[in-house]
């Protein structure tokens, strides 16, 4: 890495069985180290969750059960995860959320998180620039990056290294040289107040955005019997009800509210308004 030469980056993704821990768990850990622009380290590897992965999740990481058989338990790489973040500062994009199902991870092991620095291009994304979306393939794809093999582990781990990269440089530019400098700027509040629900769940952000501005989406959703429909919805808020999450919206196919589980989105696609 070009800039911030003193620093040891270890950038860190996780796939997961679902939206939401402790039900949810993490299915696949990814972990780069880079110091002074090189690669010293890495590790990957699928992980056996102990529980089936969710349509919504297999359709986003294309993970199968058959995939996940015979690999480790997470508590089997738990230490060498941990050796590795604590190197260096760590980095993910949407880090609430990766760091979250580490977290839980972690603490059903009687094992505690890491606690040194972490860096999120998410939050750095939305608190200093304007790109049309602030997933992580939608900034690469805006900054002209390659993308392979997107939303799996290893992958995402490489994209958030080159989209750190580029962050980094414009800000370098406007006078940013510091990690405290770029923590700050990082943890600094947003405009508007986040939802309660956003402060104890990190959705994707995509559909987080969709959201706050009630913008249309394209959804495919798997009812209860596995049968997929289309539906073209206006996002108002996410509900907990019991032990899940549900997605309420103006459904226009029904012309009325309807709220959908999370864990049967099969996928979203942002449409004109």
């Amino acid at each position: 890495m070009s800039l911030f030469t003193d620093l040891c980056f270890v950038f860190f993704d996780v796939e997961t069985t679902g939206l939401y821990p402790p039900d949810d768990r993490i299915c696949e850990v990814a972990l780069l180290t880079v110091k002074e622009g090189r690669e010293t380290n890495s590790f990957e590897t699928l992980i056996d969750p102990e529980r089936e992965v969710s349509p919504g999740a297999f359709a986003v990481n294309g993970i199968t059960k058959k995939m996940l058989t015979g690999k480790p338990l997470f508590s089997q790489v738990a230490r060498r995860v941990l050796d590795m973040l604590s190197e260096g500062v760590i980095v993910c994009h949407n880090a609430p959320f990766d760091l979250g199902f580490l977290s839980s991870e972690l603490e059903r092991l009687g094992l505690p998180p890491p606690s040194g620095p972490v860096i999120d291009t998410l939050a750095l994304a939305r608190r200093c620039f304007r790109f049309p979306s602030n997933s992580l393939g939608n900034i690469a794809r805006s900054m002209g990056l390659p993308l392979d093999n997107e939303h799996r582990a290893m992958s995402d781990v490489h994209t958030t290294r080159y989209v750190l990269e580029k962050l980094l440089g414009n800000l370098h530019w406007r006078g940013v040289k510091t990690l405290d400098e770029i923590l700050t700027i990082q943890a600094a509040p947003r405009r508007k107040r986040r939802r309660r629900f956003l402060r104890t769940y990190t959705l994707p952000p995509q559909l987080e955005e969709a959201v706050r501005a009630q913008r249309p989406l394209r959804l495919v959703y798997a009812s209860p019997n596995g049968k997929r429909t289309q539906r073209v919805v206006v996002p108002k808020e996410i509900q907990e009800k019991g032990p899940h999450l549900y997605l309420v919206a103006l459904c226009k196919l029904r012309g009325e509210e309807r709220s959908f589980r999370l864990d049967r989105i099969i996928s979203i696609m942002d449409i004109d308004s």
